[in-house]
């Protein structure tokens, strides 16, 4: 007879796998299509709005900037996944993967953007003054499902544990590795850096993540092409072997065994939809605290995470690790160090390994600090702000146990709890579409509506003077 365990790993495998999968897919291309595909047809507006005003102050109502919104919701999404999933979806999907990747994360942009609309249209003030808002505010009234809104909450709030636990257990066991610094202490060390970090709420968050964020990326993505530079000659080669690779097998060659076209989708889709997020349910509850004067506004920086995460970062991470030739070299099982390897190149072993030590810690931290905020908001839409000051103190105990590797059996729901969000959301998600659409509609009509009014004038004009 199976132990517990056993049934439970065997039940999270086949729910994240094609099930999941072919939901959030699925989802995606639904709310695509609904929209008009306006995250392909607006892109340069939505990059002007986003990128070109990463920086730009606003007196509009809500806590944080916009861009303090992006950066804590990126915070919890740039991780480790980044790095080491890549690799992972290149040896055993091929380099096709990354194509298949790159196109799911097109349609994820509509599941992202739609998310943080709904989150910003439904929010409202807590007992504090401050903008709160999530799933379980878009749920409950955009829906009126007390129950499933409740039940989110409620998931989010226990999966917020288990997480915080296995984040923690990453870094100071990679602490531990690299510097031989006691778990224990890595421990103490993250519970200060968190405490003070959520101690001010989302405006305190906000004000880390925008500083942290960037940082935390720009060390990554500069290392990155660094090895890109000194690799440069076999850059047209990766972007062939991309292309080529994601419509034809690729044979076995070095450590690698070979992959046909449906492991090239199955990988790529994966890594693409798992990468950034969309469809979770975690961003708009950062987002609902943005300062913003229309919903549809913010959705676009929702978008500007998935091309931030997706697009940039793994895409970076791809061709390090296509152009280094370490795809070939390595086998399955040692995929977690091919970038690694490839930053060894010009670093070299110790160096490289210290680089991603410290870029590796700095995005564990940043996710930390975000999901514990994520949590308290949900045991604040449960039981009120006193309950949620309460459960922030368990998720920094939870540092603490999770560090030295208390409680593992707790991990094993971690999936299983994720599961149970993302459903009743995603669900959500495409019954409010139509308002979604709406939102959308209204904000580009506002936006035309001066260039139009402009038109008319110049052609009546030219109809006076014939």
């Amino acid at each position: 007879m199976k132990s517990v365990t056993e049934i439970i790993g065997a039940v999270t495998e086949w729910i994240w796998g094609l099930p999941m999968i072919l939901l959030l897919l699925c989802g995606g291309l639904f709310l695509t299509f609904r929209l008009g595909f306006f995250q392909i047809r607006y892109l340069p507006h939505i990059l002007r709005q986003t990128f070109g005003k990463m920086f730009k102050k606003s007196d509009e109502p809500g806590s944080v900037t916009p861009f303090q919104a992006a950066t804590s919701a990126l915070a919890s999404t740039v991780g480790a996944a980044n790095i080491v999933g890549v690799p992972v979806a290149i040896i055993l999907g091929g380099p096709g993967a990354v194509f298949w990747m790159w196109i799911v994360s097109f349609i994820g942009m509509a599941t992202k953007y739609s998310e943080v609309v709904l989150g910003v249209k439904y929010r409202q003030k807590n007992a504090e003054g401050d903008w709160v808002g999530g799933p379980m505010y878009y749920i409950e009234k955009g829906l009126r499902w007390r129950f499933v809104a409740w039940l989110f909450a409620f998931g989010l709030m226990l999966e917020i544990a288990a997480s915080t636990m296995v984040q923690t257990n990453s870094i100071s066991t990679l602490v531990k590795n690299s510097f031989d610094v006691p778990l224990w202490a890595t421990g103490i060390g993250v519970m200060a850096v968190v405490t003070l970090a959520t101690y001010g709420g989302i405006r305190r968050i906000g004000q880390v993540t925008e500083k942290l964020v960037p940082l935390m990326v720009s060390i990554y993505l500069i290392g990155a092409l660094l090895v890109l530079i000194y690799n440069a000659k076999h850059i047209p080669e990766a972007f062939a072997l991309i292309f080529t690779h994601a419509f034809i097998p690729i044979s076995a060659v070095g450590g690698f065994a070979g992959a046909g076209i449906a492991a090239a989708i199955r990988w790529g889709l994966a890594r693409g939809i798992y990468s950034n997020e969309a469809g979770m349910g975690t961003a708009p509850i950062a987002h609902a605290s943005a300062k913003t004067d229309h919903p549809a506004k913010q959705g676009m920086w929702g978008i500007f995470e998935v091309i931030v995460d997706t697009m940039i970062i793994c895409t970076m991470t791809a061709l390090i690790v296509l152009t280094s030739g370490t795809w070939k070299t390595l086998k399955a099982e040692q995929a977690s160090s091919m970038v690694a390897e490839a930053f060894g190149q010009i670093f070299g072993p110790s160096l490289a390994n210290m680089l991603l030590s410290i870029v590796l810690f700095l995005f564990v931290i940043s996710t930390v600090i975000v999901i514990v905020y994520y949590g308290e908001k949900q045991a604040e839409y449960l039981f009120g702000t006193a309950f949620s000051k309460i459960m922030r103190l368990v998720y920094i105990g939870a540092i603490m146990v999770g560090a030295v590797g208390g409680l593992q059996f707790i991990w094993q729901f971690l999936d299983l709890l994720l599961a149970l969000i993302v459903v009743p959301n995603l669900i959500a998600v495409l019954f409010l579409s139509g308002e979604v659409r709406a939102i959308t509609r209204d904000y580009f009509t506002k936006l035309n509506r001066p260039r139009n009014k402009k038109a008319e004038e110049e052609r009546q004009m030219i109809k006076e003077a014939q």
